[in-house]
């Protein structure tokens, strides 16, 4: 089935679909030997070249229809931003990802650099572009240390709303997870991700908070054995989760050639890929406190780790 050029391109992660209709006008791409136009449709199989470079989608061999597209499950440290590029020298989450071949990956969303936890990226523009857009109202939920404790009428106040100057901001559910001292805990739901809402909710009823993680997006939660720095590719049954709250069917595709990184056997455990980045510092005031252990509904199988102890090598040798 034909489908527009751009929104094709944009869905297998070459670029946003504003950056491909540039490329187009520019004359950078080319159908079947021919230069493209603007809102041109095209079959999965043309031969398309993106500054004269093939550029191939990748089918299913037996049904022909496209693949589903990846997507990581990147666990956050403080003190990383979520920017390819920062005039400050600060650390890139995108410094950690594999590397992809004819594709680049897309950031669900955004944490500020003091938040942490749970970050998605995939290879898809409109999977990424729906599972932010409000319309789909995709819950993040996020665990919340605060100075002091809400009141019952606080709470109350953050369930039905509180005026911003960028709008309504208010909390879809707020559970109480207890605490020590002067610190609290307190899960919240939200259905949006506005720029620092969660901390910005909690300012309004004079309450600071002192740490933030994201533990859940959508249909999928931070699994507790995946630590600060690591990452997980999720299976294709969780993609196609995924794909589904947002009511994307076969129209999503993927670039050939992917990820560089090792591939898994099929039918295996998605691997876990540790990243070399350093842990953003601890927390300079009073003795860091852990937050609650998440339930333990985690999104596949037990990752196997790719790394191989150094000295199997040198022992095999010896043999």
């Amino acid at each position: 089935m034909p489908e527009r050029l751009h929104k094709l391109l944009a869905a297998a992660g070459v670029g946003s679909r504003r950056e491909i209709e540039d490329w187009i006008r520019d004359g950078r791409i080319t159908v079947n030997g021919v230069t493209a136009t603007v809102g041109q449709s095209v079959e999965l199989r043309d031969r398309v070249a993106i500054d004269k470079r093939p550029f191939r989608f990748k089918l299913e061999a037996k049904s022909g229809k496209p693949r589903p597209p990846r997507v990581l499950l990147y666990n956050k440290p403080e003190g990383e931003i979520v920017s390819r590029d920062d005039p400050q020298g600060r650390p890139t989450v995108f410094a950690q990802l594999p590397r992809l071949r004819g594709a680049k990956w897309i950031a669900v969303g955004r944490l500020d650099v003091n938040t942490g936890g749970l970050l998605l990226f995939t290879t898809s523009g409109d999977l990424a572009n729906r599972l932010m857009h409000p319309r789909y109202e995709v819950e993040r939920e996020y665990a919340v240390r605060v100075m002091g404790e809400l009141s019952k009428a606080q709470a109350q106040q953050l369930l039905q709303g509180i005026e911003m100057e960028d709008g309504l901001g208010k909390f879809e559910h707020i559970e109480d997870r207890g605490g020590e001292g002067s610190n609290h805990w307190y899960h919240v739901v939200l259905k949006e991700g506005r720029n620092r809402e969660v901390r910005r909710i909690f300012q309004a009823v004079n309450l600071m908070v002192s740490r933030l993680i994201r533990v859940r997006y959508g249909a999928i939660n931070l699994p507790p054995r995946i630590k600060r720095g690591q990452m997980l590719e999720l299976e294709p049954a969780q993609v196609q989760t995924l794909l589904k709250i947002v009511n994307i069917t076969e129209s999503t595709v993927e670039a050939e050639e992917p990820v560089v990184a090792k591939r898994t056997a099929r039918g295996a455990a998605p691997r876990e890929i540790s990243s070399k980045s350093q842990r953003a510092p601890r927390e300079e005031s009073g003795k860091s406190q852990r937050a609650p252990r998440e339930a333990k509904r985690e999104p596949g199988a037990k990752p196997q780790r790719t790394t191989r102890p150094a000295s199997a090598g040198r022992a095999q040798k010896k043999r």
